[in-house]
């Protein structure tokens, strides 16, 4: 262990982890320092806090709400597996002979990895449970329904793959009719897809808007306190000492512009939740509008800080830059 002294004014030894602990404790001190003192000038101008804090929120809120948009309307399409099914409906009147052949050979067919068998029974009671259905079958009086096998692919079938596998569902002995419903889960995907593009090009563009919010706030701040800077300049004051509290004060905006933008998001969500469940529900989907988790929080808080420190230390670099080539 390696020791300091200082013989000439009678000092102890001074060991250097002592040394060092007393810089980070100094250091530590300092940013805590900057980060209260910044924290304080905000709460003393609440006026203009509120509109820089507002105008941040709106920001990082918008694409945040088009993001749970897009993934609740995912929702609409049904889950991946129904949508993946291929129904292949028998002739009617087939025997229960022949629905066991037609079932045999579906399951022999590469790519299905199950099959399930639907008499007209069970169809039956299904259409009748669709609303408006139930007097148009009572009308009729017999079932007209016919056998249905509900064939499953693979979890790992390409879409070529099922699309080949429903071709082949058509050629089986006794089929008279497949359903193929993946084409439009497919073109729902691709919809979705660009939604959510646009939602990162809106966050992006959004977010630069955000910078431009708090570099032109700090802009004005350091304006206002440029004889302060200057003093501190002439004492040997570093770059970073004086960029420090308005990159706190940067920081600050981040985290509360990232507050507002998580109440406002969860307000919208509370407001436009029910509505949209009852759009839903009129043409027999299920649409849940679901609030931002746990992920979404952190990284809405992480984003705003990032945000705000990036305008703060830009802006300020700048102006130390123009300064020095004064």
């Amino acid at each position: 262990m390696t020791q300091r002294t200082d013989r000439s004014a009678g000092n102890p030894p001074l060991r250097e982890d002592d040394a060092r602990a007393r810089r980070v404790r100094a250091w530590l001190g300092q940013h805590l320092y900057c980060a209260l003192s910044s924290l304080g000038r905000l709460s003393g101008r609440p006026g203009a806090t509120a509109l820089t804090v507002l105008a941040m929120g709106l920001a990082l809120a918008l694409p945040l709400l088009v993001l749970l948009l897009v993934d609740s309307l995912g929702a609409l399409g049904g889950m991946v597996s129904d949508s993946r099914e291929i129904s292949a409906f028998l002739m009617p009147g087939a025997t229960a002979g022949q629905v066991a052949d037609a079932a045999a050979a579906a399951r022999s067919l590469p790519d299905a990895s199950g099959v399930a068998v639907r008499d007209p029974a069970q169809g039956l009671d299904e259409l009748r449970a669709i609303s408006g259905f139930g007097p148009a079958i009572e009308a009729i009086g017999e079932n007209p329904l016919p056998h249905v096998l509900v064939v499953s692919p693979g979890a790992d079938a390409s879409a070529a793959h099922v699309g080949a596998l429903a071709d082949a569902l058509g050629a089986l002995p006794g089929v008279a009719h497949v359903q193929f419903d993946l084409e439009w889960r497919e073109r729902l995907d691709a919809v979705l897809a660009v939604g959510r593009r646009l939602a990162w090009v809106f966050g992006a563009l959004l977010a630069l808007g955000a910078v431009l919010v708090v570099g032109n706030t700090i802009r004005l701040d350091v304006a206002a306190r440029a004889d302060e800077i200057a003093i501190v300049q002439l004492l040997g004051g570093s770059d970073g000492f004086v960029r420090r509290p308005f990159v706190y004060t940067g920081i600050w905006y981040g985290v509360l512009s990232a507050t507002i933008a998580l109440a406002g998001t969860w307000a919208a969500v509370l407001f436009l939740g029910g509505p949209l469940a009852r759009l839903a529900a009129a043409y027999s989907g299920v649409l849940a509008l679901r609030g931002p988790g746990v992920t979404a929080h952190l990284a809405m808080f992480g984003f705003g800080i990032v945000v705000g420190w990036a305008g703060a230390w830009v802006t300020v670099r700048r102006r130390l830059a123009l300064g020095r080539a004064r």
